[in-house]
């Protein structure tokens, strides 16, 4: 799929970005890979990182610079749609940067990616799209209405845009676990915000690969949703250490409880695959599309997919074995 062709990450020096580079390069035979961000100091160690490789590029930019997109995007074939300011507190103090990069940032790549006839964009969704209560969960579920809307365009655009969402990533940069890592290293103590918050559990590799999946399998304004198991928040601190104290901190503000991904609201769009769920575009009644459908079957209408009602759990030793391959 990915053989001779040249994909385009933004917001690429992240988490997600170090881990997709090194999937994708060495499973496909680039033309290129570009990693376009507006961190210099991130781009300066990741490039030495894949120095090995010589079909990977950096390039200094910002999604809200159209300009800098359009040049950036000539001649490439997928976009990686990653930058975001996500951090939910730092969204809540910053409300118009936030919009600027989710929003803003979102509607350029759109416009340049349909100008440059890229063949297909996959954005990057989240958990707190679903039913938001913060502005970091607002921006994003615009962002994705952005995206899932260009379905509906002229026949003249040839460009394929679909989202991926899912829940926390178990040790990327900023989530729940290396910050567990940290307080029991440093203060033998872990803070938990409520003891009856649970949480969806992906590892990058598997949110890479339904990305790839987005690419191979999307017509247009799917929203894919990989089948994750969940966990609460009490037993990641057991995983952890089962001797660390821990400390009830309270929510912060815009937290949930537990995370969502399929609303009620969603099922009646909603179908279910062997490893993820696929949220159809409502509008034009494309989710009758036998095409979009595929395998697919339909879920009940009151479906939803919550991490306190999940059916698949994670251990506590299944994830204390996976701290102790990626944290030695």
């Amino acid at each position: 799929m990915f053989n001779n062709k040249s994909i385009l990450i933004t917001g690429g020096t992240g988490s997600f970005g170090n881990a997709f580079a090194n999937l994708t390069l060495n499973k496909y035979k680039l033309k290129k890979l570009i990693i376009f961000s507006r961190d210099e100091m991130k781009q300066w160690e990741m490039n030495d990182k894949f120095k090995s490789f010589n079909n990977i590029k950096f390039v200094i930019g910002d999604v809200r610079d159209k300009d800098a997109l359009s040049k950036v995007m000539q001649n490439v074939d997928y976009v990686v749609h990653a930058a975001a300011t996500k951090i939910v507190p730092t969204a809540e103090i910053n409300p118009f940067e936030c919009i600027k990069t989710n929003v803003v940032g979102a509607m350029n790549v759109i416009d340049v990616a349909i100008e440059k006839k890229v063949k297909k964009v996959i954005a990057l969704s989240t958990d707190k799209a679903s039913n938001p209560i913060n502005l970091y969960g607002a921006t994003k579920l615009a962002a994705d209405k952005l995206f899932i809307s260009t379905c509906s365009l002229s026949e003249a655009n040839k460009t394929v845009f679909a989202v991926v969402r899912y829940g926390n990533v178990m040790g990327s940069r900023g989530s729940v676990i290396p910050f567990f890592l940290k307080s029991n290293k440093e203060n033998k103590i872990i803070p938990i915000t409520d003891i009856k918050m649970t949480r969806f559990m992906i590892t990058l590799e598997q949110a890479i690969k339904l990305v790839w999946t987005a690419f191979s399998n999307s017509y247009g304004g799917e929203i894919y949703i990989k089948k994750i198991p969940s966990m609460s928040i009490l037993d990641i601190a057991k995983s952890i250490s089962s001797n660390a104290k821990t400390k009830i901190i309270g929510i912060r503000p815009g937290e949930k409880i537990h995370e969502q991904m399929v609303s009620e609201e969603d099922s009646p769009f909603t179908y279910e695959y062997n490893d993820y769920y696929k949220i159809l575009p409502a509008i034009d009644n494309l989710y009758k599309d036998r095409k979009r459908i595929g395998k697919g079957k339909k879920v009940e209408n009151n479906f939803t997919y919550r991490s306190n009602t999940n059916l698949d759990w994670m251990k506590i030793s299944e994830l204390k074995k996976w701290i102790k391959q990626n944290y030695k």
